[in-house]
C-alpha cells in the first residue's frame, strides 16, 4: 500500500545530538559528584526509554538525587547547547526526497513542544512539515497520544503511514499507531539493539529514504 506520511522523530533522527547527549551526561555526573563517565558507543548501549531507566542504568542513585532534579538539571544544560548541533547527514535530501514525492510529513516527538518549534525552525525546515507534535501540548500526555491523535484528526488510515526513529522506542510507538516503522541506527540506539524490534533497520537515512520510497514504487 503506498504510504502517504512520514511521522519523523526528531532527536538522534534528523537532529544530530548525539554527542552533546554523551557530553551533557558527563557532565550531569560530574555535576553530581559520579566518578563514571561514558564514551559514544557506551552511552548508545544504555540510553533508552522511560528516561528514568535509563538514569539508573547510567548509575544515578535516585535515593541520593531525585529524578526530577536530574531531568531538570541535564536540560538546563542540554537546550542551550542544543543551538550548535547540525541535521543529521542526509536529513535535508531526505525531507526534499518525500517532498518531492508528494508524502506529507510531521514531527512527532518527546521534546517540548517549544522547544521543538525553536530548533526546527533555526535549522530552516519547518516549511518541510504539516505539524510539529511535541510534549506539552494542552491535549496529550505522550507520543502515542500526539499521533492518534493527530492521525483521527488528519482522517489518515496508519497503514499508509511509516515512522522513522532510531530507538526502540519509535517501534513501540509505531506499533501503538498502526503505522509501519524503519529505525536508522546512526542515533541514540546501535543496531544490534534495534534489530531486536523486528523492525526494518538501516544504517543512516540515505537508506531508509531508499527502502521507503523503494516499497511504494513496488506497490503501486
Amino acid at each position: 500500500m503506498r504510504p502517504e506520511l512520514i511521522l519523523w522523530d526528531w532527536n538522534g533522527t534528523l537532529l544530530d545530538d548525539v554527542a552533546l547527549c554523551v557530553d551533557a551526561l558527563n557532565r550531569l555526573l560530574a555535576r553530581y559528584g559520579y566518578s563514571q563517565r561514558y564514551n559514544h558507543e557506551q552511552y548508545r548501549a544504555i540510553f533508552g526509554f522511560p528516561v528514568q531507566d535509563y538514569y539508573a542504568r547510567a548509575g544515578f542513585d535516585f535515593t541520593r538525587d531525585s529524578f526530577d532534579d536530574l531531568a531538570r538539571s541535564f536540560m538546563e544544560d542540554y537546550i542551550p547547547a542544543s543551538e550548535a548541533c547540525p541535521l543529521l547527514d542526509g536529513a535535508r535530501e531526505a525531507l526534499d526526497a518525500f517532498a518531492r514525492a508528494g508524502l506529507r510529513q510531521v514531527i512527532l516527538s518527546a521534546s517540548p513542544i517549544t522547544t521543538l518549534e525553536h530548533q526546527v525552525a533555526v535549522r530552516g525546515v519547518a516549511p518541510y512539515f504539516d505539524r510539529l507534535l511535541g510534549l506539552g501540548d494542552i491535549y496529550a500526555k505522550s507520543k502515542v497520544d500526539l499521533g492518534l491523535q493527530y492521525l483521527a484528526q488528519a482522517g489518515f488510515d496508519p497503514r499508509r503511514a511509516v515512522m522513522i526513529g532510531d530507538s526502540t522506542h519509535d517501534f513501540e510507538v509505531a506499533q501503538a499507531l498502526g503505522v509501519g516503522c524503519v529505525l536508522q541506527s546512526s542515533g541514540h540506539q546501535p543496531p544490534e539493539i534495534l534489530c531486536q524490534t523486528g523492525a526494518t533497520v538501516v544504517p543512516d537515512l540515505h537508506q531508509a529514504v531508499q527502502w521507503i520510497l523503494g516499497r511504494e514504487q513496488n506497490n503501486v
